[in-house]
């Protein structure tokens, strides 16, 4: 066997040697390493011709190869230049999970022309070949711009000769290069506002700076959009949150957009936003809330399973999925505009769905303060299985450019790689005539005052590029006061919107936009000039009292929610004194109280400057008429309680609060602040006027007033809500909402004499599981016995709340451990995750005896690779086809429901489980075998010994000054920081690596046979029971 593979790759290696003697005057240097395919053999690649007769392409448009192997191979990348060229970036390096990026291999830079316009390249240069991460590139200001992480390169070509004229310069450094992975940074794009754009994704954290920048210096970013300006070599975060972004555009307004993958799709890009996270913080830990995605729908059915839908052609795609738009991931995005394209297409968003294999077609309308996304008939459709579109670009003629890397994996990589393959298609609108086309030979080659009338070009290509070529000539020093004028004048008597915006970002690129010219577009008819000047000011000399004035008139008046958002956006560039009276008048604007994104952006841009001025905070939070700001207020000053109470103190006093008559709401809104705040705290500091107001609110007709203020009661002290709340617990005829929480209150206080009252209720049919997992909070020498002695009596539940509570201290599981080895107990009833939680504990003697009850947690991790083998050959699917589907379901539940979610069962402690196609083994195998491969940085577990014994297995997904928030596999837990004993970090994932080492064999098969099945199948009937 070893003399046939060396056989084969010596073949493999001749084959290639061969190939590129073919190729002729294709190839470059002669130390271009030479790529090998790592893809199993018996995955057969479709030919282009093949592969572009399966293209299903919408009425009028037309569709052509424009490039593919040998010429073109893992295309990663696109751009054009002013004369419309095609420049590609060709990716190598990127290689399997144990490699991740393999340095033998080189990326590089291509140049592809259609000199005679019939829809094909007929002209191939190689720009540069000595890339290492190469995922991006832009040209522009005299050179090309690209992404080789750890660096932002500039490489110079001021005659444009397509040589470069030195090295490449290296202007940011610091990104990741490692841990990122497949969420590395990547697409450069460059802005109406003349700054370079690009996207950053989640798994690890980059520090970026200009070269040579002390820590101190340098920007934190994960997952988010960055730019950086080209002349003054800034470098800012634009905003934060998401997974993986891999496609952005302005649409004609220069709102901008950008796509992601597996937690939503679409999200307008708003500066200083923070979206929802797929895991993990954000940096600043008083975010509280964050923004949703903007599309209003799905592209997979979300009831199934995101990480399962992988692999090639053979798989099975839901017809709900399929419906809804083919899978959660996404690579490349457009917005379709100009004369190019249809009335009925124009503004739409063009986003490739890599497992769908088609082009997704969503819509853009304005609501509330900003935007919705609807979804639209696909685009698209792609019947190669070997397709995998990761770019989507316009080009100067109207074309569309898309970009296949052409591979059977994707981007985690679990089978092989074939970098000897790669398309490029070219889509064509067929309504177009030659005549109707810009007739401009390179844009480069325009006077200054040619590139003025096209700025405004109804060809969105050359209009864009129109206004980097003056960018370009203004920052070389060119003399433009002329152009500056001209450009003056014709904004002033600019009629429509489209042009008006144009000229005003063509005054800003050669620096003419002056303050006078910007707070007069601050009464502009249209709301995007008066966005638009809002930008622009932001980035200009620190705003006069003349200004701050006039933004909180319109604040105050403006009918636009967009442009009030912009006015919220902008007060993270504000000093803290001068944020409180444009806040204000924007927190009187009841029309925005539940709207998505504004109660948020204008959170985020107070926060900061709550501390430094309490006493405007305080009284923002009690006339403000959205909700959210009253409370995340109250939130972030109780949350300093402990050193300066009479802020919370104000809050409670105020006429709007204390009374017996006082709105619900607003007293609601300060109790859920001081709630939050005081989450997982055992004791509070002596509140004034607390004791009056509880008693005011305690009886409230609003039951839930009357509970929260029962709860804080604990935190203040008040041995009298010690009392109810005790009686709750034991109250028959309470509801068993009151009674859960009473006991959830009472055991996060500690409170000791609950402990007789949780021990009654494990034979309560309705209580059991909450005074079982409540237990766990208490070290009491009859617990284990106890839970131990009913266990068989127990129904499902609360034989999983008995698990979890004897596996969280060393004495109660040496009690669950000696029940196992005497036979009272099943080892099936412990999940690996249990198991691996006691094996942690602080006592030895414990993790002996785990270790001699399950011998095989040590010895199947060492042969992760062989074990998948042979999972391999268990698991056929004539064997899967002998399955119990309602069996594995069972172990579903049993197994994965506390983390995960699939058929809408289940809950969302991992990583967001949605998704379709459902029935790839190997993806399946890799990710519940090794499930610690690929974890992130931040969803790594810690192991947390607390001070009252218990042994906590978590993931740390909140930090406050004297709180962690732990997430556990079955709960959210908030724990002091002051009852910390040690805390050990791990690489581990939260999910355990042994988890199908404790299944018989007919077990795993029923397992995954449900794991990969088409539909819901019902419980067996025990377990309906």
């Amino acid at each position: 066997m070893e003399m046939l593979a060396r056989v084969c790759q010596f073949s493999i290696c001749l084959s290639w040697t061969l190939f590129v003697v073919c190729l002729g005057g294709r190839t470059i240097a002669d130390d271009f390493p030479q790529p090998i395919n790592t893809e199993p053999a018996n995955a057969v690649l479709t030919s282009p011709e093949e592969a572009l007769q399966g293209i299903e392409v919408p009425k009028d448009f037309q569709v052509t190869l424009f490039a593919s192997e040998p010429d073109i191979h893992q295309p990663i990348a696109l751009a054009t230049d002013d004369a419309g060229r095609l420049w590609v970036a060709e990716n190598y390096t990127y290689s399997d999970l144990p490699t991740n990026f393999d340095d033998s291999l080189r990326d590089r830079i291509v140049i592809l022309e259609d000199t005679n316009h019939d829809g094909k390249f007929d002209k191939r240069k190689v720009f540069w070949d000595k890339g290492k991460r190469l995922t991006s590139i832009e040209i522009g200001h005299g050179g090309v711009w690209v992404l080789d992480a750890p660096n932002l390169l500039f490489i110079p070509d001021a005659d444009g000769d397509d040589v470069p004229d030195g090295e490449p310069v290296v202007m940011l450094d610091g990104w990741d290069s490692q841990a990122a992975r497949h969420t590395i940074v990547n697409g450069l794009r460059w802005g109406p506002d003349g700054w370079l754009y690009g996207r950053n994704g989640i798994m690890a954290i980059s520090n970026v700076g200009v070269p040579g920048a002390s820590p101190d210096q340098r920007t934190r970013i994960d997952c988010g959009i960055w730019r950086f300006h080209p002349t003054r070599h800034q470098f800012e975060v634009v905003s934060a949150g998401t997974t993986n972004p891999w496609g952005m555009d302005w649409d004609q307004n220069g709102q901008m957009f950008f796509i992601n993958t597996v937690i939503g799709h679409l999200w307008h890009v708003i500066p200083g936003a923070r979206y929802r996270r797929m895991y993990g913080e954000h940096f600043n830990p008083h975010t509280y809330g964050v923004i949703e995605q903007t599309a209003d729908h799905f592209h997979w059915d979300t009831n199934e399973l995101w990480h399962d839908i992988r692999k090639d052609g053979k798989t099975i795609m839901t017809q709900t999925t399929d419906a809804a738009g083919g899978g959660h991931a996404h690579c490349g995005m457009m917005i379709l505009q100009g004369d190019a394209f249809p009335a009925d297409l124009q503004q739409s968003v063009l986003a490739l769905n890599l497992h769908g294999r088609r082009i997704n077609r969503d819509t853009l309308h304005r609501h509330g303060a900003t935007y919705t996304a609807r979804h639209a008939e696909d685009f698209l459709k792609v019947a190669d299985p070997w397709f995998r579109g990761v770019e989507i670009l316009a080009g100067r003629a109207g074309e569309i450019y898309i970009a296949d890397w052409s591979d059977v994996g994707e981007c985690h990589e679990n089978d092989g790689i074939h970098r000897t393959s790669g398309r490029i298609y070219r889509l064509t609108h067929t309504g177009q005539t030659q005549s109707e086309r810009p007739n401009v030979a390179a844009v480069s080659g325009l006077s200054l005052e040619e590139l003025i009338d096209q700025v405004d070009s109804g060809w969105e290509w050359l209009s864009r590029k129109c206004l980097l070529e003056l960018a370009e000539r203004t920052a070389r020093g060119e003399d433009v006061q002329a152009v500056q004028e001209t450009l003056r004048q014709q904004f002033r008597q600019a009629s429509s919107e489209h042009q008006k915006l144009r000229l005003l970002w063509a005054l800003n690129v050669v620096g003419a936009a002056t303050p006078e010219i910007l707070q007069e577009s601050l009464r502009d008819p249209s709301e995007h000039v008066r966005v638009w000047a809002i930008q622009l000011l932001a980035e200009a000399d620190y705003p006069s009292p003349a200004l701050l004035e006039t933004y909180r008139d319109l604040a105050v008046s403006d009918q636009s929610g967009l442009v009030v958002t912009w006015l919220a956006s902008n007060l993270q560039r504000l000093k803290m004194a001068d944020r409180w009276a444009i806040a204000s008048a924007i927190a009187q604007r009841e029309e925005y109280a539940n709207d998505r994104v504004l109660p948020l952006m204008l959170w985020f841009g107070i926060e900061p400057a709550v501390l430094s001025d309490r006493e405007q905070a305080v009284q923002l939070a009690l006339t403000s008429k959205i909700p959210l700001v009253r409370e995340y207020i109250t939130r972030r000053v109780t949350q300093e309680i402990d050193r300066q109470p009479e802020f919370t103190e104000a809050l409670l006093a105020s006429d709007l609060v204390r009374k017996s008559d006082s709105d619900p709401a607003i007293v609601k809104d300060i109790l859920l602040g001081m709630t939050e705040a005081l989450r997982g705290w055992r004791k509070g500091p002596e509140l004034k006027g607390w004791s009056s107001f509880a008693e005011t609110h305690s009886d409230h007709s609003d039951e839930e007033i009357g509970q929260l203020v029962r709860e804080l009661s604990l935190v203040f002290g008040d041995g009298r809500a010690m009392e109810e709340l005790r009686a709750i617990v034991m109250d028959g005829n309470a509801s068993l909402l009151e009674r859960r929480a009473a006991i959830q209150a009472l055991v996060l206080a500690r409170d000791g004499e609950l402990v007789p009252s949780l021990q009654q209720l494990i034979g309560d049919r309705y209580l059991a599981a909450d005074a079982i997992t409540g237990l766990a909070s208490f070290s009491d020498p009859k617990t284990g016995n106890i839970l131990v002695g009913r266990f068989n009596g127990f129904n499902t539940a609360s034989k999983r709340a008995a698990i979890a509570t004897l596996a969280s201290r060393p004495a109660y599981a040496t009690v669950l451990i000696d029940a196992v080895a005497a036979g009272k107990i099943e080892r099936e009833e412990i999940s690996a995750f249990q198991l691996r939680q006691m094996q942690n504990s602080s006592d030895p003697k414990l993790a002996k005896k785990v270790a001699e009850l399950w011998p095989e947690l040590e010895a199947l991790s060492e042969e992760k690779t062989a074990q998948m083998q042979v999972l391999r050959e268990r698991l056929s699917s004539e064997k899967l086809a002998d399955a119990d589907l309602s069996a594995g379901r069972s172990l579903f539940v049993q197994s994965c429901v506390n983390c995960h979610t699939l058929f809408g069962e289940g809950k969302k402690i991992g990583p967001e489980l949605t998704g379709a196609q459902r029935n790839n083994l190997n993806y399946l195998l890799e990710n519940i075998v090794d499930p610690s491969a690929t974890v992130s940085e931040n969803f790594r577990l810690s192991v947390i010994l607390m001070e009252d014994g218990r042994v906590l297995n978590g993931v740390v997904v909140g930090r406050t000054e004297k709180t962690l928030t732990v997430q556990t596999a079955t709960e959210q837990l908030v724990v002091q920081r002051q009852e910390i004993e040690e805390m050990r970090e791990s690489k581990l994932s939260l999910m355990p690596e042994n988890l199908i080492d404790l299944l018989t064999e007919t077990q795993v098969r029923d397992l995954f046979a449900y794991l990969m099945s088409p539909s819901q199948v019902p419980l067996p009937q025990a377990d309906q029971k």
